[in-house]
């Protein structure tokens, strides 16, 4: 019957020899509060030393994948940090929230199960949740011939944290004079790669090419992981310096600020405070884009704008230099103006 099966194009064996390989790398990544290690029937993590210091605790979570960035690393042969986009597309937006991350789950959907391939996507997702003080305490490896081509896969991600319910960062914290600072991104991050590939095709690029402006390949430039603020940030995220943070993915600086300005209130951003990447402008150049499109869809190397009270400004730029996080004050919170965000 096993023969049958992995004529089927199922290789149990294969299965098990990936979950094998990537046992250590998992659980360089636990906590004291990860109760189990890989290979139960579900994922065990103790939640009691951590009621204690919450009044109201609330469980955040987020599930995400990382998109069509993904046909890029296929297409390159390159898996060893798709992995930290995923858990970043995840982590970000809980930490938006004023989560302190918990752990984090993984799903790989395969056409062949390689043991050696799986090792190295993995490595990624531990890399990731490493970044972002994740545990990844489990996940599921589903070998799929028919569904996927063999070489193809999919991956998507699901993250919890934790947080006070007094102290969650959302909308109604924000106040008119709060300062608006900017986080610099790593690049693309993992939004907009359908339009990415688009270009490419459009314009003739070639990825492995080392185009004028940049000093690397194009597909070094449009393959670097997703940058994750947990560690850069957490700090501030347990003070009482911050109101809202909001997470620059798909749709943009405008789509994404907005989630976090009241009905009554405009965030007023002023272009000029900041160097857009290069890989933007080529991106612009190359797709022969207008502004609106790439308002629309990039984060334009804006990856996280942190809502901060006037009071602790000087604060929050010390502690960000101090971590090491580049950062732009890139404009305010004003009484409300026609609209939710104005970028001038």
């Amino acid at each position: 019957m096993a023969d049958q099966y992995k004529q089927a194009g199922v290789d149990v064996e294969s299965g098990e020899k990936a979950v094998t390989a990537i046992k250590g790398m998992v659980a360089s990544t636990y906590d004291q509060s990860v109760v189990d290690d890989i290979g139960g029937f579900g994922a065990m993590y103790s939640l009691q030393s951590h009621f204690a210091k919450y009044d109201n605790p609330v469980l955040v979570s987020g599930t995400d994948g990382v998109g069509t960035k993904l046909m890029l690393a296929i297409q390159a042969n390159r898996h060893d940090t798709i992995g930290v986009d995923l858990v970043a597309m995840c982590a970000n937006d809980i930490l938006a929230q004023g989560a302190k991350p918990l752990f984090f789950l993984d799903y790989i959907g395969i056409g062949k199960l390689l043991p050696e391939e799986v090792k190295e996507i993995v490595s990624g997702v531990v890399m990731g949740c490493k970044q972002a003080g994740l545990s990844l305490i489990g996940g599921e490896m589903a070998e799929m011939p028919g569904i996927y081509k063999t070489g193809d896969y999919d991956l998507s991600g699901f993250a919890v944290g934790i947080a006070d319910k007094k102290r969650l960062l959302k909308a109604e914290n924000v106040r008119e004079g709060d300062i608006l600072i900017g986080l610099k991104s790593s690049g693309i991050h993992s939004n907009g790669f359908s339009l990415v590939r688009k270009i490419i095709d459009d314009a003739k690029l070639d990825v492995n090419k080392q185009y004028e402006g940049f000093n690397q390949p194009l597909i070094d430039e449009l393959l670097t992981p997703t940058h994750l603020y947990y560690h850069y940030i957490k700090g501030i995220v347990e003070s009482v310096a911050l109101h809202a943070i909001a997470n620059i993915t798909g749709g943009g600086i405008a789509d994404n600020l907005s989630r976090v300005i009241p009905d009554d209130l405009t965030a007023v951003i002023s272009r000029h405070t900041w160097e857009v990447p290069t890989i933007f402008k080529k991106l612009q150049e190359w797709g022969n884009l207008d502004q609106s499109d790439m308002d629309l869809v990039f984060n334009q190397g804006i990856g996280m704008i942190l809502v901060v009270p006037q009071e602790y400004e000087q604060a929050v730029t010390d502690y960000l230099s101090d971590a090491g996080q580049e950062y732009f004050e890139i404009g305010e919170v004003v009484k409300r103006d026609k609209q939710a965000v104005q970028l001038k």
